[in-house]
């Protein structure tokens, strides 16, 4: 593939662009993140198990499996800025259907419009994702990603804060005596569906700005451009494909990718709710999801300043996987009660929060493996890689189901067989250039 600054010949038209796609990784951050803290507060006002709160991510990240595949025909049809703005409008409409949903405390409307959402960013992962992974050369794509990263992480820490402050501020105490089990009855029925209701302004409002960004970014100046132009070299290895699925090292990223999200999904928005078993209240408990992703930004800045020049994007990969699985042991076993940044837990949580750190250039690492030289399949094979992310909605439902039988502690075996998959890609898999084992 041709690197997009080769293809345009204002560079400063591509400079813009990348601030624009930054913007747009804002918002995929600030609409996705704040999952973690809507797990707990629907858990308590729909009056939900575990398993059952947790198909808030199954109803948000299932459509990037359910709608990857039209969302690629979509592009095809409507070009990477007009899809853009298609996307940031069903995000608007998912954003709306919270407000019947609050009105009749129906978690059900709110899976649909947690659906929705998904789907609008589904739309835009599938065109973000590629563009900022070829606008440059394709070795040093982990930092540009990583650039990414922050801004979706920032967005991340921001949004469960913001939801708290405007949704919760106002009904602090009317949450502590729901949590704390001191209504019954009509009084408790009344409680719940007011608590419910804090969200209908602010997803109202929210919807407006979703509506007013697609417009902003249909009429900017960001260059739409085609992934799918080969140079000869890719064009002549290439010249005896004819699916997708001819590419194991695609494949099995894929899969990687798939667990990838799914560890990281688990450790941001199963956080509150373990922090809960161990006595710490959901006002207190809303800052844990921020520790976890300021560990991830600081990971990013990392990539930025070291990828390529210092460490490969190879090597940082392994080394992320690897310490990913150390911490997920962490996770498992530690049994110490501790006192840090002014909150008493055990120390599990902490080795839970340190996840943020090894999963930021996770991420950044498979893509570029996954993706590169599949010239005009490129498209399809962003596709099967947006799909991937479903493995956000699938594997919170499992950890959701171990928990429920076990502990909240001991659901987080779930990590350990998905690290050891990731050191697996990282070292071997993504080399894997034909299912001829020869």
């Amino acid at each position: 593939m041709k690197p997009v600054v080769n293809q345009v010949a204002d560079r400063r038209q591509v400079m813009i662009g990348i601030a624009i796609i930054g913007v747009v990784f804002f918002i995929i951050g600030f609409v996705s993140w704040v999952n973690s803290i809507l797990i707990p507060y629907f858990r308590i006002a729909c009056e939900l198990t575990n398993y059952q709160s947790y198909f808030v991510t199954f109803s948000f990240y299932i459509a990037y499996l359910v709608m990857s595949v039209p969302v690629a025909y979509l592009l095809k049809r409507t070009g990477y800025k007009k899809g853009m703005m298609y996307g940031f409008f069903c995000l608007a409409a998912g954003a709306l259907l919270f407000v019947p949903a609050a009105l009749n405390r129906a978690y059900w409307i709110f899976l649909a419009g947690l659906f929705t959402m998904g789907t609008g960013l589904s739309v835009l992962q599938a065109s973000a994702n590629p563009y900022i992974t070829i606008i440059g050369p394709i070795e040093s794509a982990a930092r540009r990603i990583s650039i990414m990263g922050v801004c979706n992480k920032f967005a991340g820490i921001v949004s469960p804060l913001i939801f708290a402050a405007v949704v919760l501020g106002k009904s602090q105490e009317l949450l502590r005596t729901v949590e704390e089990g001191l209504l019954a009855g009509a009084d408790k029925e009344a409680a719940l569906n007011e608590l419910i209701r804090g969200v209908i302004l602010p997803y109202s409002v929210l919807a407006l700005l979703l509506v007013g960004i697609g417009l902003f970014i249909y009429r900017s100046v960001l260059p739409d451009i085609n992934p799918e132009d080969e140079d000869e070299k890719v064009a002549a290895a290439n010249s005896d494909k004819t699916s997708v699925f001819q590419f194991p090292y695609l494949v099995l990223g894929v899969l990687a990718l798939f667990l990838h999200v799914g560890t990281q999904v688990i450790a941001i928005d199963t956080i509150i709710s373990y922090a809960g078993s161990m006595g710490v209240g959901l006002l207190e408990a809303k800052f844990f999801p921020a520790y976890t992703l300021g560990a991830t930004i600081l990971g990013y800045m990392l990539g930025i300043l070291l990828i390529p020049k210092v460490l490969s994007q190879k090597n940082a990969l392994i080394i992320c996987t690897a310490l990913g699985l150390v911490l997920s042991f962490g996770v498992v076993f530690a049994d110490a009660d501790v006192s840090f940044l002014g909150h008493d837990a055990n120390l599990s949580i902490w080795f839970l929060a340190s996840l943020g750190f090894p999963n930021s250039l996770i991420y950044a690492g498979i893509w570029p493996h996954a993706i590169r030289d599949l010239g005009r399949f490129t498209k399809i094979g962003s596709s099967l890689l947006v799909m991937a992310l479903c493995g956000n909605a699938i594997l919170p439902l499992v950890y959701g189901k171990m928990a429920d039988a076990t502990s909240l502690q001991q659901g987080y075996w779930v990590l350990i067989p998905c690290f050891l998959y990731l050191i697996w890609y990282a070292v071997y898999g993504y080399r894997i250039t034909s299912w001829n084992r020869k």
